[in-house]
């Protein structure tokens, strides 16, 4: 009997990707939990596993190829029903009675579609006819709090649903005008990714709902840099690669720790603002594919070098897009470094739902005066971008001057392995 995967879905808020990958072909044996395909999505590549053994008989995607939650993925032969599979309607006592009983006629509502429950996530209450102008609006009923017995949606509760959503909608902006950019020379087109466009449109929506602020400063890394240069050969020997960035987090912690409200995130919907004891701290690592964010958890808790560790381990990780998506969540604050690339300050703009980042530019050799004497030292532009909603420029100036300091005290004791 024929056995049909389709895309389950991908986590929370996730319900759509592209297929970057296709590991199986028609006559294929694959067995349960097998990958038959990789999708990107916000951000990450997943592997798709199968969920059932036998042959495969038909694939229905290929690479490029942007599907969404139940979709038809592949087809197999002589296998057993995957986990969560719809059945085929047959005429069991539960289904003709939901037909109406025996010998009534058939409802002419649009029937459910094959595939609406997959892998155990299962669809809420809703007639077909519902469900048909869900689809028709691009509603996801997930979102949708029905009303009715066993907390079935009502057409009254889809009324108020896009109500709500009208209501708190912006005015529709008249789509933009195409030009052709031909006119004035030779011009190539070249695909949008998928990445990218999961990069524009959270970069839109952070920029367009969080009211940023930037505040700006530098730290003197002199003494910073000469305990790096001290404990390098130390920590390559047991593995590590002890960067800048490994050398700033623990400073960022202890600045975070006495300053709560850059380590928070502001649920909206409640109108509360979360308070998080833990800290786990966004890294933004350049990839070849575009701009990618692993987290880094639980740093309060860790020395420097398994920082170093960790950090060398994750960036590498990301560069090869083998990070997961889930492990691209969670993070209460972020870090992004371009001092390896040149430039100073920066307006980093804030990853939601967090309310901070901080942006490190190169460090620079330039005159200090210290002592009435005229010293070169190396300082480090720092630019902390902050929500304005949750956070005070009063408090972004204390923040970034107690985060300075804390820089400048970093001593020996603090990288000793």
């Amino acid at each position: 009997m024929p056995t049909d995967i389709r895309l389950p879905k991908l986590g929370e808020g996730a319900d759509s990707g592209t297929v970057v990958a296709v590991h199986v072909k028609a006559g294929d044996t694959v067995r349960q939990d097998q990958t038959l395909l990789e999708l990107e999505n916000e951000k990450a590549v997943a592997a798709i596993p199968s969920t059932a053994s036998g042959t495969v008989a038909k694939v229905h995607v290929k690479a490029g190829d942007k599907v969404s939650v139940g979709a038809l993925l592949v087809t197999l032969d002589g296998g057993g029903a995957p986990a969560g599979a719809v059945p085929s309607q047959q005429s069991t006592p539960a289904a003709t009675a939901a037909r109406g009983g025996a010998g009534a006629p058939a409802r002419t509502e649009e029937p459910e579609p094959a595939g609406a429950a997959v892998s155990g996530h299962l669809p809420p209450a809703a007639s077909p006819t519902i469900r048909k102008m869900a689809r028709e609006l691009g509603i996801d009923l997930a979102t949708v709090r029905g009303t009715g017995p066993g907390g079935r949606i009502e057409p009254e509760d889809l009324r108020r649903y896009v109500a709500r959503l009208q209501g708190a909608a912006p005015p529709a902006k008249p789509p933009a005008a195409r030009t052709d950019f031909a006119t004035w020379g030779p011009v190539t087109r070249q695909p949008f990714s998928a990445l990218r466009q999961t990069v524009a449109r959270r970069m839109t929506e952070s920029w367009t709902t969080i009211p940023h602020v930037t505040q700006f400063d530098e730290a003197d890394i002199t003494d910073l840099l000469a305990l790096k240069q001290q404990f390098d050969a130390a920590y390559a020997q047991r593995g590590a690669k002890l960067t800048l960035t490994a050398l700033l987090l623990k400073p960022l912690v202890a600045t975070l720790k006495a300053h709560p409200k850059f380590n928070v995130s502001l649920d909206e919907a409640a109108q509360e603002v979360v308070v998080k004891a833990y800290y786990h701290i966004g890294i933004a690592v350049d990839t070849d594919a575009g701009l990618l964010v692993p987290v880094l958890r639980d740093v309060d808790k860790k020395s420097v070098l398994q920082l170093a560790k960790e950090l060398d381990a994750l960036a590498e990780k990301t560069r090869q897009r083998k990070v997961t998506a889930e492990e691209m969540q969670g993070s209460t604050f972020t870090v992004s470094n371009q001092g390896g690339l040149g430039g100073g300050h920066f307006t980093p703009i804030i990853k939601h739902p967090d309310v901070a980042i901080l942006g490190i530019g190169r460090g620079t050799l330039k005159p200090v005066v210290r002592d009435t004497q005229v010293v070169p030292r190396t300082l480090l532009p720092l630019a902390l971008s902050y929500d304005h909603r949750v956070v005070d420029g009063a408090d972004a100036a204390r923040f970034i001057r107690d985060l300075v300091q804390a820089i400048h005290q970093a001593s020996a004791t603090d990288l000793k392995l």
